[in-house]
Parts: structure tokens; C-alpha cells; sequence
């Protein structure tokens, strides 16, 4: 099932509008009740203030929550890239026949990782997936062969690079599920709209313009945007290029 925040722009459009409405549903209140004079206004605005201060606490938590996913992808990409090339090399170490099987193969596995950063179409994505499980198998089952019948300290050495190799598509793997979980979303979206309300409910009757009231839901949706854009590894506009795998991938085929 398609999760929602995969599409950043559709989250802009419903969080301005629902925003939107909610400054206008506390002007809209205010206006019957009449109930923000001298003191009270006072007192409103600290709590207004109060609940501005943490909204923009939560948004920038949540910011720091995608930031900190989005580098980690990253560098799992890298580390993936980088334990490719190193058994790439430690294949040799294995018999003739046994090091070009496994240096074929890490070639076809590498194609794989670089088109599982850069598809966005569900069903080729599992496709992607099957094919990279296959392969995994025949990668280990080449490296553990020899293994078995040579037990020594430099086959091992390959076997240990393999286990990197196969163990860094995990660490990827769980790093693109590791997404901003969705209490956390609903807890920004409650004190955006709290905010939003307290807004449209202070603001005053006398000259209504309720154009200003849009500026605040306006930011914070940009501020959405961003962060739904960012913490979203296949869909969004900023999103992990893997630039590593692919310079490893020209190397390796020009070989």
C-alpha cells in the first residue's frame, strides 16, 4: 500500500489547505465570541507564543529526524559500494574457475544495487528484489564451495568479504525502511493545526485580512514538504544517488 508521505507534494496541498482552514475556523470562532479583551488578550498571546515555540521545536526535531535517515542511506551506500570492490579483489584469492564465477556474478549483483536506488516502479522493484536474493545465494554458495574443500586463512579472507557484501545490502535495506513513524507526523499535524487555530482566533475583527492568516500555514507546509520530501528514499526530489556504486559498476565492466 502506497504510503502517503511518499508523495511530498500531495502532503503541501492537504497540509496548506488544512491548515488554511483551520486559521480560518478560529477567526471564524472568534468573531461570534468577542471574548479577547484587555487581560485576556495578555494571556492569550503567551500562549500563542507557547504553542508557536513548539511547533517549531517538533519541526525542527522532525527535520533533524529525516537529515540524520536520509545521511545514513548515504553512507550505507558508500559502505556498500565499498565492500563490492574489496571481495571484487579478494576473489582472486580464490581457485581460477571459482574467482571469475564470483567476479561475474558480483558484476551482475552490482547492476542490481544501483537500479534498486534509481527505480521508483513497485513491480520492477520486486523484480529487483528476487533477482538480488538469487543472486546472493549463488554468490555464497560459489564463495563457500572452495571454502569447504580448501579450509585456509586466505579463501577465508574471500568468505569474509562475502559476508560484508551481504550484510551491507541489509544494512541498506533496513535503513530505507527506517522512516519518520507516523505518531510523529500526527503529533506535528496536531500542533500545526493547534497553532493554526490560535492564529485565526486571535487575530483581530476590526480589519479582518485574512490573507496574513495563510502566511503560517503556508511555511509550515513548505516545512512539510521538506521533510516528507527528504525522509521519503525512492519518491522524493531529494533522494540518495548512487554515485559510489555506479563509479564502481564503470570501473568493474570496463575491466
Amino acid at each position: 500500500m502506497s504510503n502517503l508521505m511518499d508523495h511530498p507534494l500531495i502532503v503541501f496541498v492537504l497540509t496548506f489547505f488544512l491548515l488554511s482552514f483551520s486559521a480560518w475556523f478560529g477567526k471564524s470562532f472568534s468573531k461570534r465570541q468577542r471574548i479577547l479583551e484587555g487581560a485576556a488578550r495578555e494571556d492569550f498571546g503567551v500562549v500563542l507564543a507557547a504553542t508557536l515555540t513548539l511547533l517549531a521545536l517538533i519541526i525542527g526535531f522532525t527535520f533533524s529526524m529525516a537529515l540524520n535517515r536520509y545521511d545514513q542511506r548515504k553512507n550505507y551506500e558508500e559502505a556498500e559500494a565499498n565492500a563490492i570492490g574489496t571481495e571484487y579483489l579478494r576473489a582472486d584469492l580464490l581457485p581460477a574457475a571459482g574467482a571469475a564465477k564470483v567476479q561475474t556474478l558480483l558484476r551482475h549483483y552490482l547492476d542490481q544495487r544501483v537500479l534498486f536506488y534509481s527505480t521508483d516502479d513497485a513491480q520492477q522493484l520486486r523484480q529487483i528484489d528476487a533477482q538480488t536474493a538469487k543472486l546472493q545465494a549463488e554468490l555464497w554458495t560459489a564463495v563457500r564451495t572452495p571454502a569447504v574443500a580448501q579450509p585456509e586463512p586466505v579463501i577465508a579472507l574471500a568468505v569474509s568479504g562475502m559476508n560484508d557484501v551481504l550484510n551491507s545490502q541489509g544494512y541498506t535495506q533496513a535503513a530505507w525502511w527506517n522512516r519518520i513513524p507516523i505518531a510523529g507526523w500526527a503529533l506535528m499535524a496536531a500542533i500545526a493545526i493547534c497553532s493554526n487555530v490560535l492564529v485565526g482566533f486571535g487575530a483581530r475583527n476590526e480589519k479582518p485580512q485574512f490573507i496574513l492568516l495563510l502566511i503560517l500555514p503556508l511555511i509550515v507546509s513548505i516545512a512539510f514538504l521538506l521533510i516528507a520530501d527528504i525522509d521519503s528514499p525512492r519518491w522524493g526530489l531529494i533522494r540518495v544517488i548512487p554515485q559510489n556504486l555506479l563509479s564502481l559498476s564503470e570501473s568493474l565492466h570496463a575491466q
